[in-house]
């Protein structure tokens, strides 16, 4: 995803590259908070979006007449007029019928590819297993496999794709530079799919996509500050404030595998014991899940119908789990002090003993910050499309398809 460029080591003598530059930044923001606005407030009037935005009447007409002739949006029927005099206000919302993203998400398992709408939507999921995890060949398959996603939904013009894995996934230069349950270094994710799509792809880690997804189409939504927890096999965080997510240096934030755990004895492939993931992961859930007898396998689905079906041994498992992630998230709460904390795990999206854990475990005084994800039976498939749909509503006229 493209950045702008970084300002000169010292201030520059002539005055005009600094306004346009200005300019261009505010014509952007303006874009975005009108578009924004539709997408949360439609059908809306032009009126009631300048007053939201504080933009003038003529900069928000003028954005509107943009985004129609762009098919972004479209006007909605009018409210039956009440007696009187005037021209009824037509009202504006966002025309999800037109354009889709598509989004892919790399797990250890299996990759995820799916087809979203502008209201952040599944409207097509595909699971492809990895035969092996050689990168070439899971990131061939998973162009295919949305390719094939696509030519079945003929009216649906693609905005581009969203890749988003867990590890270190560099967005500026869309790479994933390294996953270690992949056994993934430096793979040029965004030129690879991009080759075999044609499309313009956008990477990034899936912490981060899913706090993209929460503000843009979750509970998230109007928070000054998320924090979001994801404990999967990778266990990863992020933090956004004030709408911008937090990167740092080549997109590395969030690494939280090796923060250690009190009283944690679980074997970490560092060399230490008691490792968040090491500790959390759904590999280690499965394995102390066959090691009690409840369930063979790898999946940790496994573990929640047996728990749903009444194996005590089960719940246990889980809600003890959720205890300790709880306590990760007590910890990530006394740092960071986010408004909202979204978890994504699989005992708190399916279980209310798990989230209850989660939230004793922090404190009555914070427990009402923490919330399960926006997203429980597609969290995979949005995490990849909010990469393209963040960049979206970032920049709407400039990332958006000249119309036919």
């Amino acid at each position: 995803m493209p950045r702008s460029a970084a300002a000169p080591p010292f201030p520059s003598l002539s005055p005009s590259p600094i306004p346009r530059a200005a300019d261009s930044d505010r014509r952007r923001t303006s874009a975005s908070v009108v578009l924004r606005s539709v997408l949360e407030h439609g059908p809306v009037a032009r009126s009631t979006i300048a007053r939201l935005t504080g933009l003038s009447p003529a900069s928000v007409t003028d954005y509107c007449a943009r985004f129609a002739r762009l098919g972004l949006i479209r006007e909605a029927e009018p409210p039956r007029q009440a007696k009187g005099v005037g021209r009824p206000h037509v009202p504006l919302d966002l025309d999800d019928s037109r354009f889709v993203v598509g989004g892919v998400h790399v797990a250890v398992p299996y990759t995820t590819v799916a087809l979203l709408d502008l209201r952040g939507r599944v409207v097509a999921e595909r699971q492809l297993k990895h035969g092996a995890t050689d990168p070439s060949a899971v990131l061939a398959r998973a162009a295919d496999g949305l390719t094939a996603l696509l030519d079945r939904a003929p009216g649906c013009r693609p905005l581009g794709v969203g890749f988003a894995a867990g590890g270190w996934v560099d967005r500026d230069s869309g790479t994933v530079v390294d996953h270690p349950l992949l056994d993934w270094r430096e793979v040029p994710v965004r030129e690879v799919i991009g080759a075999r799509t044609g499309l313009p792809v956008h990477v990034d880690g899936h912490a981060r996509a899913l706090v993209n997804a929460e503000r843009l189409f979750g509970r998230a939504r109007g928070s000054r500050s998320v924090l979001h927890l994801f404990v999967g096999n990778v266990v990863d965080a992020a933090f956004a404030t004030n709408d911008e997510v937090h990167y740092g240096p080549r997109s590395q934030a969030g690494a939280i595998a090796h923060l250690p755990v009190p009283g944690g004895r679980e074997p970490c492939e560092c060399g230490r014991s008691g490792c968040l993931q090491a500790e959390l992961s759904e590999r280690t859930l499965c394995r102390r899940a066959r090691e009690a007898g409840v369930v063979a396998g790898v999946n940790p689905m496994r573990v929640v119908a047996a728990a749903a079906g009444g194996d005590p041994v089960a719940v246990r498992l889980l809600v003890e789990r959720a205890a300790r992630v709880g306590r990760a998230v007590g910890l990530l709460l006394d740092v960071l002090n986010p408004e909202t904390v979204v978890v994504t795990d699989i005992g708190v999206i399916h279980r209310a003993d798990c989230l209850s854990a989660v939230r004793e475990a922090v404190g009555a005084d914070r427990a009402a910050a923490v919330v399960p994800t926006s997203f429980p039976d597609s969290v995979l498939a949005v995490a990849g499309g909010a990469v393209a749909l963040d960049l979206l509503y970032r920049d709407p006229l400039g990332s958006s398809p000249v119309p036919n």
